[in-house]
């Protein structure tokens, strides 16, 4: 992938020499309270702060509708450009996501880049996409972004410096990519076939784990949440923790050991965040489908965090819209050593969750027994008559699943045992019997 879109994907790897100062700009909607426009510039600032910048100041303005022309109105405009003069800003963010043409006649006002939501949330992606697939997942929604903003030929003179916020969800300049639709277009369908070609590869995995008869995991949450330092608890897989949003794009799958000695998959999966730009769900489906492949997911929530409920319900709104929401579900509250009351008080008010924390250990031994009974009632109790001489059968079911009982008849040896699809469907041939999951 050398392509010129590949070097500007590439800009966003370089390290800044200095910090952007970014106004960070909100608007109250019908159907919304100052309060929520605060909590979203809130976790604006976050991401900006991820991408590299400081927030220099806010403008917040109610509407009933966003202005067709710069989504604020024209005297807030006025006052945000005055803003950005008096706090030295070099850019300004909307909470809110901006079309082509508001974003070009903001630019043209104020003199000075302007992004949205949306712009920031790419550029993170694009620094923290490591592996091939991960590249080619944000190149896709990057250019998807950057596609109908062509049209209006944006010129140097805009933020150009280096490896800024503006100038990495642009590339340096489309006038200097000399990049245009048609030539957009066929790189879209080249990242489009590549990542269905990776697609097939995950998938064969995927058949491949499956075949192996062992219960798949999914560690799903918000970004942040604690996802990866509870992998590294459970499995000492090293996956990167840091204390930044999106530190890890990449699924980590490890095998784990519960402690009735069934082994499961437990996998680490992209974490989510409030309005997640539909262009990255769509770029990142492939890798996100490991959720509504899993036989159950672990749903880890930050309990330190302004709203851990919004937390919840941005979550389940990407997994509604990967078709997860009916994969059987625990909720388990992390970080009780930073905010122990509020999990306790969580706990108490989600039926079945637990409070946790990764950093110290406190609450993993009992997650691992309630993960290993939660996996136990939703797995098929089945009754197999495996023949004397067939002593690998009766070790594979040993293996890969929960002997509950045995007899010896004359025949062979009678065993009940809970045991995932893929094993009842490799030994259908020794089922006499099968029993529904406990509901």
């Amino acid at each position: 992938m050398n392509s010129p879109y590949n070097q500007a994907l590439g800009a966003t790897l370089i390290e800044r020499t200095k910090r952007e100062r970014i106004v960070l700009v909100g608007v109250t909607l019908p159907g919304h309270t100052d309060a929520d426009t605060e909590a979203g510039l809130d976790e604006l600032a976050l991401l900006v702060d991820t991408a590299g910048a400081d927030e220099a100041g806010r403008l917040v303005q109610k509407r009933d509708a966003p202005d067709h022309t710069w989504y604020i109105g024209k005297g807030k405009v006025e006052e945000l450009r005055d803003l950005c003069l008096a706090v030295d800003a070099d850019t300004v963010v909307f909470d809110n996501d901006l079309n082509p043409a508001q974003q070009f006649n903001l630019e043209k006002l104020l003199g000075r880049t302007a992004l949205d939501r949306t712009a920031v949330i790419l550029d993170i992606f694009g620094q923290n996409a490591h592996t091939l697939e991960g590249k080619a997942q944000v190149e896709l929604a990057l250019l998807r972004y950057r596609r109908p903003r062509l049209r209006r030929g944006i010129k140097g003179n805009l933020s150009q410096q280096s490896g800024g916020i503006g100038t990495r969800t642009r590339g340096k300049g489309e006038t200097k990519l000399e990049t245009d639709r048609r030539t957009l277009s066929r790189r879209i369908t080249k990242l489009e076939t590549d990542l269905a070609d990776l697609l097939s590869t995950r998938q064969l995995q995927r058949k491949s784990r499956s075949r192996s008869g062992l219960a798949a995991v999914t560690i799903v949450g918000y970004t942040n949440a604690g996802k990866s330092a509870l992998l590294n608890r459970l499995t000492q897989a090293g996956v990167l923790v840091e204390d930044r949003l999106f530190a890890t794009l990449d699924p980590t799958t490890r095998r784990l050991s519960l402690p009735g000695g069934e082994p499961v998959l437990l996998t680490d999966t992209v974490g989510f965040v409030r309005r997640l730009p539909h262009g990255l769900i769509e770029a990142f489906k492939g890798t996100l489908e490991v959720a509504s492949a899993a036989d159950f997911l672990v749903h880890v929530v930050d309990s330190a965090a302004p709203d851990p409920e919004g937390q919840i319900a941005a979550v389940r709104k990407v997994l509604g819209e990967i078709g997860a929401l009916e994969v059987p579900e625990m909720l388990v509250f992390n970080k009780s050593d930073r905010a122990a009351e509020v999990a306790d008080e969580l706990v108490s008010t989600h039926e079945g969750s637990l409070a946790i924390s990764a950093l110290t250990g406190d609450g993993v031994d009992e997650l691992l027994l309630a993960l290993g009974d939660r996996l136990r009632s939703i797995s098929k109790v089945v009754e197999l008559l495996i023949p004397f001489e067939r002593g690998d059968i009766l070790a594979a079911v040993h293996r890969e699943g929960e002997v509950v009982s045995t007899a010896h008849e004359e025949q062979g040896v009678r065993v009940r045992a809970r045991l995932a699809d893929a094993s009842v469907g490799r030994l259908s041939e020794y089922v006499v019997a099968r029993t529904p999951p406990l509901q």
